[in-house]
């Protein structure tokens, strides 16, 4: 229990950097590709409380808290748990896969806008990089 909680904490920050970074882009850039990380639009049920900001917020940390706890445990089956590059190429892989689903929401930028998907996903490489390197350092 104590590595879940070491893992849900990491989680959380990793879920701050990523949102700080991506802000942090929008801010320098205009580009919205920040919206995307709470966005609900393509999630039944969840989509009609679209109007709710902290609904947004909720899903960005719910998935990164659990992507963190779940990858953790397919790569410890693995037995790479402690591999940056696995972290890394899942992650940054994973969001460019996902990049799609801007297709699905007229709030987000659009599936060909070129520097969005580059944001999008440099922004989830630097949030790999958070959770391989403190679950490096925080889970024993």
């Amino acid at each position: 229990m104590k590595r879940v909680m070491k893992l849900t904490v990491i989680g959380i920050i990793a879920g701050i950097i990523l949102s700080g970074s991506l802000k942090i882009i929008q801010l320098l850039t205009h580009n919205d590709a920040y919206i995307l990380l709470f966005n609900t639009d393509y999630i039944p049920l969840i989509n009609q409380l679209h109007n709710w900001s902290i609904v947004g917020i909720i899903f960005h940390f719910v998935t990164c808290i659990s992507s963190v706890i779940g990858l953790f445990y397919i790569l410890r089956a693995l037995g790479i748990e402690y591999s940056l590059l696995a972290y890394i190429l899942v992650y940054t892989v994973g969001s460019a896969m996902l990049f799609p689903l801007t297709a699905l929401s007229e709030k987000t930028p659009s599936l060909t806008d070129f520097p969005a998907f580059i944001y999008w996903t440099a922004g989830h490489m630097v949030y790999s990089f958070a959770v391989g390197l403190l679950v490096k350092r925080w889970v024993r």
